[in-house]
């Protein structure tokens, strides 16, 4: 919901908006990246933590209750609309009120002590940038390790690679930041009177047509999965039962080839998988199924189809 809101402000009004918000634990991918290449996939799933898609740039980042978003949305000057300084400086400022010494990174991120609180991105929309950012309050960092832990070399794509960073929470420096709701308080005064800003309300149709964007785009695969560029996909599934080579091609999120070796599973059923397997969106729930038909739950002395699912992964 809060992303959609930030789109739909964005490009439905000509408002210059700030606004703060919070989601349950989610991991957040970029506009361009591979979003199954992001993140550890058996293990959010299992988790029931959420992975969406942003209408900005950039890497990786995660969510929870711990985590403070700030989302700015302004009119700017053709060519001057990307200025992360603009937006990250009063952030700064106002973390130095609290007395925390807070600094700028190469890559846009707010570092404290060395260490990264806050991911930024932008995104630009005719004469308005949408500017939005992290910051990480008390959040549950074994967690968004677990969450973005990755084997890398499975998947093949040209997509935006994360850097991955040292994190660290502001309560490490200011005990005050474990109360989110008392820093998102001076925080929003901080900003209303930095630029002399009104509250405001969304109405009605502003929040159902946000409603409306978050059902068909934001909570749908062809956004979260299907968005990411093309790419290609190797494993090797090994199990007591038998061993699969895994090669798949994937393009806006649906497999449009499978290659599968076996020792252990004859040529024909292979050919037969890798068929079932061409038009399967590449989702862990698409990929249960095909396997269902061929029968993996129940032959081949093979009784854990999750494990070969995510062998897919």
């Amino acid at each position: 919901m809060n992303l959609a809101l930030e789109e739909y402000l964005l490009s439905h009004d000509d408002q210059n908006y700030f606004m703060i918000w919070q989601s349950d634990p989610a991991v957040v991918v970029g506009k361009h990246q591979n979003a199954l290449a992001e993140v550890n996939y058996r293990f959010i799933r299992e988790n029931n933590i959420v992975l969406a898609r942003r209408l900005s740039g950039g890497g990786t980042v995660f969510h929870d209750r711990g985590n403070l978003n700030f989302t700015y949305i302004a009119r700017g000057e053709p060519g001057k609309l990307v200025d992360f300084r603009r937006y990250i400086e009063p952030v700064i400022d106002f973390l130095n009120t609290m007395g925390i010494n807070a600094t700028q990174g190469l890559t846009n991120e707010i570092l404290v002590d060395g260490k990264k609180i806050s991911g930024n991105a932008e995104h630009v929309h005719k004469n308005r940038v949408l500017h939005h950012g992290t910051l990480l309050l008390q959040a549950d960092l074994k967690l968004l390790y677990e969450s973005i832990a990755v084997v890398p070399g499975k998947y093949v794509d040209r997509a935006v690679q994360s850097r991955r960073s040292q994190v660290a929470n502001l309560a490490d420096f200011l005990p005050e930041a474990r109360d989110p709701e008392k820093i998102g308080a001076k925080f929003i005064s901080y900003i209303r009177n930095r630029f002399n800003g009104t509250v405001f309300q969304p109405d009605i149709p502003t929040l159902q047509a946000t409603a409306e964007l978050a059902e068909l785009k934001y909570r749908s695969l062809e956004w979260t999965i299907g968005w990411s560029p093309d790419y290609e996909f190797r494993n090797v599934f090994r199990n007591p039962a038998f061993n699969l080579e895994i090669y798949i091609k994937v393009q806006r999120g649906v497999i449009v080839s499978a290659s599968l070796d076996s020792a252990q599973i004859t040529g024909n059923r292979l050919r037969r998988l890798e068929d079932d397997l061409a038009g399967c969106r590449h989702e862990a729930g698409h990929i249960q199924v095909v396997l269902e038909k061929a029968g993996f739950s129940l032959e081949m002395g093979f009784s854990s189809l999750p494990e070969l699912v995510y062998g897919f992964f």
